[in-house]
């Protein structure tokens, strides 16, 4: 069977383009033309109906909300992740959705703040500056946990969690696209760098760079990317 992903290049997808590579699954993609609000069309709509990126339709039908692709892909082929009955499977979830539902979350918080504060400029760079601080404290903790050196976090093979958190640690360096980012420096949470390090080196990685022009090196020195098809923003 052949997945299709919905995906826009440099978006949440990225994280999904990964782990099929990596996991050596055909699928086919499906490009959302975000410039044309492509991702609030009826049609897809119909896929996701919370009209984010991305969706993946599967033999189950479609899923969306990147954690939970992630999870169902490597429950169904039985890897990227402990199994269900392994001993490190709950800490894996526990910072599985700790990543998804408290540093992601946060991040687009960062990035998108009018929809969360409105048009007032000024809100928007209290949100952004105090947002600074919790991103900090949320990379922090997965340090900590890093260095604690479990096979599903920055372990010898790339685990879903790993893939989730090299694309999260890209987009901290690079975006807001009309910011100053340099105050996130990935030299600072060495067990990180080192797993953005060796994933470069992945040939999923590689597939990535080449389908979505994102840089000989998108995670430990990031640049905009330049994609064939579609854009990131």
């Amino acid at each position: 069977m052949t997945y299709r992903l919905h995906y826009a290049p440099d978006n949440a997808s990225l994280i999904i383009r990964l782990a099929l590579e990596e996991l050596g699954l055909p699928y086919e993609t499906a490009l959302i033309d975000r410039k044309a609000r492509g991702h609030k069309a009826p049609a897809y709509l119909a896929v996701n109906p919370a009209g984010l990126i991305p969706a993946l339709e599967t033999p189950d039908g479609a899923i969306f909300e990147t954690g939970a692709i992630l999870l169902w892909l490597a429950d169904r082929h039985g890897t990227l992740a402990p199994a269900a009955d392994a001993p490190g499977r709950g800490a894996f979830l526990k910072w599985l959705f700790f990543t998804s539902n408290t540093l992601h979350v946060a991040m687009r918080m960062r990035f998108y703040p009018d929809q969360y504060v409105g048009d007032d400029p000024g809100a928007q760079a209290t949100l952004r500056a105090h947002l600074k601080g919790e991103i900090i404290r949320h990379v922090g903790l997965l340090e900590t946990q890093a260095a604690q050196s479990p096979a599903w976090l920055c372990g010898p093979a790339p685990s879903a969690l790993d893939l989730y958190l090299a694309c999260l640690l890209r987009w901290l360096q690079i975006y807001p696209a009309a910011e100053d980012n340099s105050w996130f420096h990935l030299a600072d949470w060495p067990h990180l760098q080192a797993m953005a390090t060796r994933l470069e080196r992945c040939n999923s990685v590689r597939a990535a760079i080449h389908a979505e022009g994102l840089g000989e090196t998108p995670f430990t020195a990031p640049r905009h990317a330049t994609p064939p098809e579609g854009s990131a923003t």
